[in-house]
């Protein structure tokens, strides 16, 4: 089965192209760019350097959030055009399960998670049982003090996952102390080669048109509206 995987939904823009059990093709850059303008162009290319044309497609993956509200629709909409436009299957992958992956080899608990703002992050549970990544939580936004508070007496060892660990990673010592362990730079990029893995072998949706992206709550301007109204 030949797999196109599309991520746009943080800073870290990725496709990756899947043929059977082999990762093809990977483009994936962590840039404060615009994902509008740079996607297609980056599946074109992706595509055309693997020598795959768009109708040998077989399964369109994207990374349904949660995380930039921009950025996912940017994802969304385009994997959501593809797959329709060609008439093959859509699969959606939460954002944070293809960030957990960095984290298969170690032997705690693994908290992928991205800043949300206001001391507050995007997260979930996961941990490692052999190679595989197994999830112990759904995604959530949460107050990061909050969270570590709750969590840091129910496991031995934490392994953080992020870009956005500068942001929060005295929070994140100053209560866990030697419990805390941060991934490495290399490892703290999500790779669409794992999204195309972990999409290959998940249920498509059932109703393209439907399918939206994952943003755990409301965008800013909607809870606004919304509060507007009440009034």
């Amino acid at each position: 089965m030949k797999v196109l995987a599309i991520d746009s939904s943080n800073y870290c823009m990725g496709v990756a192209v899947m043929d059977g059990d082999m990762i093809i093709g990977e483009i994936i850059t962590n840039l404060k760019k615009n994902h509008s303008v740079r996607l297609m162009p980056a599946i074109d290319q992706l595509l055309e350097e693997v020598g795959l044309k768009p109708n040998e497609l077989e399964r369109i993956v994207v990374a349904e959030g949660p995380g930039s509200y921009t950025g996912l629709r940017i994802g969304v909409s385009i994997a959501k055009t593809l797959a329709w436009t060609l008439g093959i299957p859509l699969v959606g992958v939460s954002s944070l399960e293809v960030l957990a992956q960095s984290g298969r080899y170690y032997t705690g608990v693994i908290v992928p998670f991205f800043d949300a703002r206001r001391g507050q992050v995007y997260t979930s549970l996961f941990e490692s049982e052999g190679t595989f990544v197994q999830r112990r939580s759904q995604d959530q936004i949460v107050l990061l003090e909050d969270w570590l508070n709750e969590n840091k007496d129910k496991y031995e060892s934490f392994l953080f996952i992020s870009n956005d660990l500068a942001i929060h990673k005295e929070t994140i010592e100053s209560i866990l102390g030697n419990k805390a362990l941060f991934a490495p730079v290399s490892s703290t990029n999500a790779r669409p080669s794992e999204l195309a893995r972990l999409g290959s072998s998940k249920e498509p949706v059932e109703d393209v048109h439907h399918f939206t992206p994952n943003y755990v709550r409301m965008a800013e301007a909607e809870a606004k509206w919304l509060a507007s109204q009440k009034k």
